[in-house]
């Protein structure tokens, strides 16, 4: 590649997006001298600015620059109908905006542009890149069975939104690029929303096939069988690249974590005997439990006799009466506020993650061979809790139904979850060991996700 060219890259402003697309940036421009990529920040009034975060990423990347999309006005029906339903009208609203930017790169850049990279809450933006006859490609921060499940409701009516009113009627659905049947309970909040949720993922779907490829963050020994069954199910899909795992590695500073906090986490994990202790942890936006399901977990922690290091920010005096006192007395356990993920499931210490399931998440505990105990919350999190337990064999299941609004898990259960997540003779354990090293082969040179990217390339650069 001697032409000097330029991508543009156009993220859903979710951290949990915007990582994983930023760190794919970063991989290509590290390969590739003379790729520039420009990135268009999405500013949404409902979510936290991540602008900390990202100058933190981009301050040594010189062939990375950002561009800030104008704030626009938004409805307020539209965000309380469903978060999906906001963010499809949203971006449809910054359509003038990004054709303008577009517009200004293009006549002031001598980088010829060769392609949009689009998150897949952003495909409706595929009509501008047609505009100025510039091709898009598709980004899925997600999985390859995600993707499954988006495909799949074009097979259905835009007004068929699933019912689970009725949880001890559980339909199974056969989902092409999923082996297993698939129980309605495990499928995304959206797709049982009447208010715009359901409608936005089928209008989003319905993109899908219109873009030159589809760059997902996963990686083949993981789901090349969800792929070719895909392919073989829909030959119009079009070429899906896993190019993953996509993980930031060097875990950018969090500015609600302070030096000596941090110091403290570590501090006590070096005191902790190899892969004896458990992670809580909820998600990038700290999750908070109901008090009653608080104090289930501290009993549940209290009586596994497991030691343990929870990422909970709800106030101390909704804890048991006492569990403070025997925490500090019995030396088993340590509650943080924001915990530093990667350093923590990176640390020899740790045995055991019970996560919410984003799929950054499990990325990163696949890639520290950390097993998982499931306890799903929003997104597509049910699918990939069901995913890990039944397709691949790689956690353990505590639940993989259990969403905002669910009844409380009781003590007895978590401590036979944790019992079992901790427990070195399951089968668990003995998997995600393995595929550990298959997750760190696929991103080196001559690796499966390595030859996945110069396929991208190959094809960005042949539709020039």
């Amino acid at each position: 590649m001697n032409e000097k060219t330029q991508l543009i890259f156009i993220p859903s402003p979710g951290i949990g997006h915007l990582a994983s697309s930023l760190e794919f940036a970063n991989i290509l421009t590290n390969r590739y001298n003379n790729f520039h990529i420009t990135v268009l920040c999405i500013k949404l009034p409902s979510i936290p600015s991540s602008d900390s975060y990202i100058k933190s990423f981009l301050a040594s990347q010189s062939q990375i620059q950002l561009i800030d999309l104008p704030q626009v006005e938004t409805s307020s029906q539209d965000l309380h109908k469903s978060p999906e339903f906001f963010i499809l009208n949203y971006v449809e609203s910054l359509k003038p905006h990004v054709k303008e930017t577009i517009q200004t790169i293009l006549s002031s850049s001598s980088n010829k542009v060769v392609g949009l990279v689009l998150d897949f809450f952003c495909v409706s933006l595929i009509d501008v890149g047609n505009e100025f006859g510039i091709p898009s490609y598709l980004y899925v921060p997600s999985n390859v069975g995600f993707l499954s499940l988006m495909f799949s409701l074009q097979k259905r009516r835009i007004d068929e939104v699933y019912d689970n009113s009725n949880t001890d009627d559980n339909q199974l659905l056969n989902i092409p690029g999923l082996s297993k049947e698939t129980p309605t309970n495990v499928l995304p909040d959206a797709c049982f929303s009447k208010d715009g949720g359901y409608f936005a993922y089928y209008k989003l779907a319905e993109r899908f096939r219109e873009t030159k490829g589809i760059i997902v963050n996963t990686f083949s020994d993981l789901e090349q069988h969800s792929i070719e069954a895909l392919h073989a199910h829909d030959e119009k899909i079009p070429p899906i690249y896993a190019v993953g795992p996509l993980l930031d590695l060097k875990s950018q500073p969090n500015q609600n974590l302070d030096q000596s906090q941090h110091d403290l986490i570590l501090k006590w994990l070096d005191e902790q005997p190899n892969k004896s202790v458990v992670f809580l942890c909820f998600g990038s936006f700290g999750f908070q439990f109901v008090p009653s399901q608080i104090t289930e977990i501290a009993l549940g922690l209290k009586n596994s006799g497991v030691r343990f290091l929870w990422s909970n920010r709800a106030e101390k005096k909704v804890l048991p009466d006492g569990f403070l006192e025997w925490m500090e007395l019995e030396g088993k356990g340590m509650i943080c506020g924001w915990a530093p993920q990667v350093e923590i499931l990176g640390h020899k210490a740790i045995g055991g993650f019970v996560s919410h399931c984003g799929w950054n998440s499990i990325l990163e505990s696949l890639w520290f061979g950390v097993p998982i105990l499931t306890w799903p919350i929003y997104a597509e999190q049910q699918l990939n809790a069901f995913t890990m337990v039944k397709e691949f064999g790689l956690s353990v299941e505590l639940k993989m139904d259990y969403r905002r609004g669910s009844d409380v898990i009781v003590a007895d259960e978590i401590e036979k979850g944790l019992k079992s997540l901790m427990d070195n003779d399951n089968i668990v354990h003995k998997k995600v060991k393995e595929i550990k090293e298959l997750a760190r082969n696929a991103v080196v040179d001559g690796g499966s996700s390595f030859i996945s990217i110069g396929k991208v390339i190959d094809d960005i650069i042949g539709s020039k």
